[in-house]
């Protein structure tokens, strides 16, 4: 194959450029996920970096494998954000970019109302933590909307929270897709545009999407903690016979037929649908037996090794999956022989695998770039951006209202 014939990856948002001021999750996957379609991304950071800056998972010397993760293909400038002039430099940034993203709220030195006079078809996105102006993060927001309460196991009274930061990861994906919206109604209008995103409300818009908070305002009744089944048709988890766990689901007639077929409980699961009064084919009337079911079902999977179930279900429409570890997966060929994946040597982290964009665009998944550490690229913005001199940009830096990749980066 020629070069001429190495599909290139698309960039849709090529030209367009973003500033970034932000923290942890919501804000930070935002900029990625622009920065992988093709936007120029500036993250501005205070010297020495965010609080987010050295978050756990770290490396063995110190260094986030977090913050990498969640920063790949941006580029950074640190600035003094608590002095006049570092502020003025940052406006001036965000007045060129003409798109400010950012979850770092009540500045209003970068607020809409400050910087619009500066470029007055401003797009700015504020993420905050709750609808009323208060504070929020992805882990108290969740516990105010009630998915703890129905996490876990049956039994259980006390709350469970989940490890993935849903409403972040949600929030981050809005962000961006607020973006998109409305640089195209800049182009159509020449209007910018101010939008706000309540984390809080991210979540409760996903509750009454849902239905969770829906059935309570319509049915008056409140959703059931029932531990790994699925509501309101048949899913359940099982354990083989040498100790590994599968995920097992039969949303429709078909997948139920077959999995009875697979378990050996066809007339089983017959004569107690006769004797019951149900219809199986019914995924309510799946739902309402679930115990029972999992029951005739757990048989033959106790019975069973993890590769003899493995086959089987493999020759099924039943929907499965074998449950894996973080390790497990790292070396499964799902990562190793996937193109989402690329081998990234990112500088304090590593070489690993590292995910692109998870969309393939034209038939090609944008590839994952390497992080910067914090200041990295101030210089370069600077000069580029702002048509600062070397001199001016020395002076900045002498005078620590800039920083560059050492100091950017010190501890």
């Amino acid at each position: 194959m020629t070069d001429s014939a190495v599909p290139v990856p698309a960039r849709p948002l090529a030209g367009v450029r973003i500033v970034e001021i932000s923290s942890f999750v919501a804000v930070p996957l935002a900029g990625m996920t622009l920065a992988q379609l093709g936007a120029e991304v500036i993250r501005v950071d205070p010297i020495g970096g965010a609080a987010d800056y050295r978050r756990w998972p770290v490396t063995v010397t110190g260094d986030s494998i977090y913050w990498a993760g969640l920063n790949k293909g941006k580029r950074s400038v640190a600035a003094d954000l608590r002095a006049p002039s570092g502020q003025g430099l940052v406006q001036r940034l965000i007045a060129d970019a003409g798109v400010l993203i950012t979850n770092v709220a009540g500045r209003q030195w970068h607020s809409y109302e400050a910087l619009t006079p500066l470029r007055p078809d401003l797009i700015h996105v504020e993420v905050s933590g709750r609808a009323d102006g208060g504070t929020g993060v992805d882990y108290t927001v969740n516990a105010s909307i009630g998915f703890p309460l129905v996490t876990g196991p049956a039994e259980l009274a006390a709350p469970v929270n989940h490890v993935l930061p849903a409403w972040d990861v949600a929030c981050g994906l809005y962000t961006a897709l607020a973006v998109t919206a409305a640089l195209r109604h800049r182009d159509a209008t020449g209007e910018g545009q101010r939008i706000s995103i309540p984390l809080e409300n991210v979540a409760l818009a996903t509750a009454g999407n849902l239905g969770f908070l829906t059935e309570v305002l319509v049915n008056g009744a409140e959703r059931e903690r029932i531990g790994n089944s699925l509501y309101g048709t048949y899913g359940h988890n099982f354990t083989s016979s040498d100790g590994a766990a599968f995920m097992v689901v039969a949303l429709t007639p078909r997948h139920f037929r077959d999995l009875t077929e697979v378990t050996g409980t066809t007339k089983a699961v017959a004569a107690l649908a006769e004797a019951l009064g149900a219809d199986f084919a019914d995924e309510g009337d799946r739902y309402r037996h679930r115990d029972v079911l999992t029951g005739l079902f757990t048989g033959w999977f106790c019975a069973h090794t993890a590769d003899e179930i493995t086959a089987a279900l493999s020759g099924t429409s039943v929907l499965w999956e074998r449950y894996r570890s973080f390790a497990e997966l790292a070396a499964d060929r799902r990562v190793t022989d996937n193109p989402l994946f690329t081998e990234l040597d990112q500088p304090r982290i590593g070489r690993h695998l590292a995910p692109g964009l998870p969309m393939a665009i034209n038939g090609v998944y944008p590839p994952a770039v390497t992080a910067p550490a914090v200041g990295d690229d101030t210089a370069a913005v600077l000069r580029d951006r702002l048509n600062l001199s070397a001199d001016d940009i020395a002076a900045l830096l002498a005078e620590g209202i800039v920083a560059g990749p050492a100091e950017g980066a010190a501890r």
